[in-house]
């Protein structure tokens, strides 16, 4: 894409360094309806090649056809709820752990009551949302950041390669 546009620019500024050096003996050229074409959809062909990779990797990197588990997320005020839909009556409350309640080692505003369990090696689909306010379901250490807006589901995948503790946290200021 950037030596396209450096072979556009390159012959644009070429012609421009023309126009302003020589002088203009073939006026004709200047009503040429055929020029204007040809510079009207060439540029439009141009952009049209350069996006369609572009927009075809872009959906091939969002789309999972066939996660092996699904899991909804609900954000309210303070703490997630968490579904897996795959399983019946299979939810729970996230609530975090108050700071007087932690054990030597635990993380403080970290360490939750109920822990979300993930199998490793499989794909993953997170099915986002809010009942309240907005809010920002995190997991920094495998690279998810997604929005949950109350009246909208959004999704985002994932996939752990190796088992662990992986700390969820708010990265942003929630609320209306």
């Amino acid at each position: 894409t950037l030596l396209i546009v450096f072979l556009i620019s390159s012959l644009f500024l070429y012609i421009i360094s023309l126009m302003l050096t020589t002088e203009l003996t073939h006026t004709n050229t200047m009503d040429a309806q055929e020029v204007e074409t040809v510079w009207t959809i060439l540029p439009a062909v141009i952009l049209i090649l350069i996006a369609l990779p572009s927009l075809r990797i872009l959906y091939m990197m969002d789309e999972i056809t066939t996660p092996s588990l699904t899991l909804k997320t609900m954000g309210h005020q303070w703490y997630w709820s968490y579904e897996y839909t795959d399983y019946e009556n299979l939810c729970f409350d996230s609530y975090m752990t108050p700071s007087s309640d932690l054990k030597p080692g635990e993380l403080r505003l970290l360490e939750v009551d109920n822990r979300v369990v993930l199998p490793t090696e499989m794909s993953i689909r997170m099915l986002i949302s809010s009942e309240d306010v907005l809010h920002s379901w995190t997991v920094p250490s495998l690279g998810v950041k997604t929005d949950a807006i109350p009246g909208r589901l959004n999704q985002a995948t994932l996939m752990t390669s190796r088992p662990g503790i992986y700390y969820g946290q708010c990265s942003e200021i929630c609320g209306a």
